[in-house]
């Protein structure tokens, strides 16, 4: 038991927001009425203790590898019809090459790595410029527009500002 909410109200929250996340209830109870709620709630699988370590760690390998959440072992990001190569630093959009400079590759690499997720400036400055940039105040606002013009450009948009939150990356079609 979570302190103030219980496994089922909590993955009810977190499909809210990410509907396909896998989820796995573990837990002491082994009461069948428990799982079959677990299970009705939209959990993907159930495991009681005691449990074996390895059984869990194939069970969530397993739970991961189902529901495509994971990276697989391709080199590319795939958000909408946006591809990343990731080994080759290659760019496409509906199949036409788009040239970025490296500042602008490891932008949209993190925006791509976060999809339909809300990332705030200074998200985008630890983990873009790796440190806490102390220079202009708008170069987030520049690579954005930057990445704007070769990423949307005469296409429907997939980069968008969320005011006062940041930006998320969305596929065309969402």
């Amino acid at each position: 038991m979570m302190p103030g909410v219980d496994g089922i109200e909590a993955l009810t929250r977190i499909r809210t927001f990410a509907p396909n996340v896998p989820a796995l209830f573990l837990t002491a109870k082994d009461a069948v009425q428990d799982r079959i709620s677990g299970l009705s709630a939209g959990g993907d699988d159930y495991v009681t203790k005691p449990f074996s370590m390895e059984e869990l760690l194939l069970r969530l390998h397993r739970l991961v590898q189902r529901s495509g959440v994971a990276a697989s072992d391709s080199a590319e990001l795939v958000v909408g019809d946006l591809v990343m190569n990731v080994d080759t630093r290659e760019v496409t959009r509906n199949g036409e090459d788009i040239a970025l400079t490296s500042t602008q590759w490891e932008l949209l690499r993190y925006l791509m790595e976060n999809p339909r997720r809300v990332v705030s400036k200074s998200q985008i400055l630890d983990n873009v410029w790796n440190y806490d940039f102390g220079g202009q105040a708008n170069i987030v606002e520049l690579y954005i527009s930057y990445l704007r013009k070769k990423i949307d450009v005469g296409r429907t948009p997939m980069i968008h500002t969320v005011r006062g939150a940041g930006y998320v990356l969305k596929s065309a079609a969402s």
